[in-house]
């Protein structure tokens, strides 16, 4: 079975394909108007051009019954909706209503953010017009005049523009509704860790510091839709009686305001110079002026068990270098904070190339299991040929490892091991405990994770990654989240970026030369 897999090297484009689908993922999926044509009438020929539709794209997930038990259904999270059921999320009708069909339409044209429902909106309108129609067979509600959703959609109040009285009166709301007993302070996500849907799966409350976790939507009129409207078969209830239209406008506005909505993800990872001494307390005044680099990550799906539900999305991550040392201050959103590793608990024989998460899910996916990790790959010789490396790493160009585990106690003076990685067939060898060198310090706080590593630019192991001003040095990161029941291959990933040392006095068109070179690309400018 193949969901989708990515080449080893996870090169250039990667990263810029990423990019573009963050900011696809921001638009609002409620507000939008997404047909340009007259709603069709159902006919049968419109309906079995529907069912054709159906069986080609979306079977697979929803199942042929429109069950949700499709053949790829337990490899996902959250697990395709039951369409029998006739209860969907995001509409813009009241809670228990069915969906309006432009709710159903507008989904199946814009898909839904973090997750694998993709939009369709490349098929024709008539097309995903008939795949509505053929949708609607599944669950008898949508034939009863009594149920019609058209009687029950929302009249939204008049809306309350952002402003800062309105965002700050959003936050003592969000305090006084008690919205962060499952979403977190700081709106992490970091709340409620025993959540289960309907159907008993156990749900992750999302993080809405990110706009692509608002699947229905992140501007203020589609949180809005969401509180009077609920989230059926999930914890999320409806807020219509219980919070006053206006109310709602402000708490929608300090939401959104809260959400990054952009994020300037470069393939570039600035290493400043510093003469300042580097410190491990991430609140050190030489870190406040460092510029963050924001790298997206995604699921591992080079090597068998392949996964697909990575749980931490983004990276911000900063460097300095002064004349002895390089660090890196490396940031993330994690809900839960796990610092004890159960080996005895990984699961090692997988019934398919993917793993399993509903359904007859295959691995512990709760607190206090597995540990929180982060990893940095780097080339032992970043200097072979301006190709990327390896992403397991080559017998003749292995990687160097940084392996930070936040369950490991600092009796043997470190929490980060080093090692190496010649290959897929070759187990990473673990360097003989003199050889960690790397300094660590972390923090867990309101669903953040906050992490600096030190080590000095130059050693004297041959296996180990060497820095230099000036040089510019291919870079990968790895995340594992614990309770997501991530550990070994079951990871979060990055594709490869590029480390630069500034230096004072380079010439810039030179240094963008050498960076063009390691992806194959020429410079166009006159010499």
């Amino acid at each position: 079975m193949t969901l989708f897999r990515l080449d080893t090297n996870l090169t250039m484009t990667f990263g810029v394909m990423l990019t573009v689908l963050a900011a696809l993922s921001f638009l609002p999926v409620l507000v939008l108007a997404d047909s340009l044509e007259p709603k069709p009438h159902p006919t049968k020929r419109l309906l079995a051009q529907g069912e054709h539709q159906y069986s080609m794209r979306c079977a697979r997930c929803h199942g042929e019954k429109g069950d949700g038990n499709g053949p790829v259904a337990d490899f996902l999270d959250p697990r395709p909706r039951d369409f029998t059921l006739g209860m969907f999320k995001f509409r813009t009708t009241v809670t228990g209503a069915l969906p309006t069909d432009e709710d159903l339409f507008r989904i199946i044209t814009r898909g839904i953010p973090g997750t694998e429902m993709p939009g369709w909106e490349g098929l024709p309108e008539q097309l995903r017009w008939a795949l509505l129609y053929y949708i609607k067979t599944f669950a008898e509600d949508f034939a009863d005049p009594e149920l019609d959703p058209n009687k029950f959609v929302i009249t939204l109040s008049p809306k309350v523009p952002s402003s800062p009285a309105s965002i700050a009166k959003g936050k003592v709301l969000y305090e006084e509704n008690k919205c962060w007993e499952c979403h977190g302070k700081e709106l992490r996500g970091d709340g409620r860790t025993n959540l289960k849907n309907d159907w008993g799966d156990q749900t992750r409350v999302p993080n809405l510091r990110y706009g692509w976790n608002y699947r229905g939507g992140r501007m203020p009129e589609d949180i809005v839709y969401s509180f009077i409207a609920g989230l059926n078969g999930t914890a999320m209830p409806s807020y219509e009686d219980s919070i006053k239209d206006e109310d709602r406008w402000h708490l929608a506005n300090y939401m959104a305001s809260i959400t990054d909505s952009e994020f300037d993800q470069q393939m570039i990872l600035k290493v400043e110079q510093t003469d300042k001494p580097l410190m491990l307390d991430a609140d050190a005044a030489v870190w406040r002026s460092v510029e963050s680099t924001h790298i997206l990550m995604q699921g591992q799906t080079m090597v068998e068990p392949l996964w697909i539900n990575n749980a931490v999305d983004m990276l911000e991550v900063k460097a300095l270098y002064n004349q002895d040392d390089i660090g890196f201050l490396i940031e993330w959103d994690d809900p839960v904070q796990d610092v004890a590793h159960h080996k005895e608990r990984e699961v090692t024989q997988f019934q398919d190339q993917y793993v399993k998460v509903t359904g007859e899910a295959e691995i512990p996916r709760e607190p206090g299991v597995f540990r929180d990790a982060i990893a940095l790959r780097f080339p032992v010789n970043s200097r072979m040929d301006h190709k990327m490396p390896s992403f397991l790493g080559r017998p003749d160009n292995p990687l160097h490892l940084w392996i930070w585990k936040s369950d490991l106690v600092t009796k043997q003076g470190f929490a980060v091991e080093e090692g190496n990685s010649w290959g897929l067939r070759m187990p990473i060898q673990v360097q003989p405990d003199a050889g960690h060198q790397v300094r660590s310090k972390a923090s867990w706080l309101d669903g953040r994770w906050r992490l600096v590593m030190l080590r000095s630019l130059t050693t004297q192991d041959k296996s180990d990654v060497q820095f230099a001003p000036d040089r510019i040095i291919p870079i990968a990161f790895n995340a594992w989240d614990g309770s997501n029941g991530e550990y070994g291959l079951i990871m979060g990933l990055t594709s490869w970026h590029l480390l630069y040392l500034e230096a004072p006095g380079t010439d810039r068109f030179d240094r963008m030369d050498r960076m063009l070179w390691f992806f194959g690309v020429s410079s166009a400018r006159s010499r």
